[in-house]
């Protein structure tokens, strides 16, 4: 694959099974986990235990949350970046699910550096995120945030990259570029 891409889909959409295979070709691979191990949820554990087993031995897998730094990075290897819900998820941990605003300022500050450094990489990059857009209106106030947050970042990326593919029950299909 070259270019940039984002893959879209609801949970269990089978997002992460495409996006993997968009890259299953290619010599090297360098994997950007934005999730963090937490061993006392053994369901969580479980799940990333899924997804270490589908990829290729010969991937590399960085996790961090530097999403900017990764894009930045001098390596031509293509990235895959799963996922930015889960990304955006541990911004917020930082002060914003109360709506602080200097948190929020933080933020903003993040995902601009963030797509700043996606208009100017030349790594081929495939981005898997959550369409929240389908549902109903969460009923908490940090439901609302997430989802706000979400599909604000998921529409700035969708107009970033070259192609963009929406999932439903395990059927990619593609929604911009060709």
């Amino acid at each position: 694959m070259t270019g940039t891409a984002l893959v879209l889909g609801g949970t269990r959409s089978g997002k992460s099974t495409f996006a993997e295979s968009l890259l299953a070709g290619a010599p090297r691979v360098s994997y950007v986990a934005t999730s963090e191990v937490r061993p006392d949820d053994a369901e969580w554990v479980e799940r990333l235990r899924i997804h270490r087993s589908r990829r290729p031995s010969h991937w590399e897998t960085v996790e961090t949350i530097d999403l900017a730094a990764e894009l930045r990075r001098d390596d031509e290897a293509p990235m895959l970046v799963d996922c930015l819900g889960v990304w955006l998820t541990r911004l917020l941990d930082d002060g914003c699910w109360d709506r602080d605003p200097a948190a929020l300022e933080q933020l903003g500050i993040r995902v601009e550096e963030f797509l700043s450094a996606l208009r100017k990489t030349r790594r081929p990059v495939v981005f898997v995120s959550n369409e929240v857009g389908l549902g109903v209106v969460p009923a908490t106030s940090a439901g609302r945030l997430f989802t706000d947050q979400l599909g604000r970042l998921n529409m700035q990326v969708a107009a970033t990259v070259d192609r963009v593919w929406f999932c439903v029950a395990g059927i990619p299909m593609q929604v911009k570029g060709t």
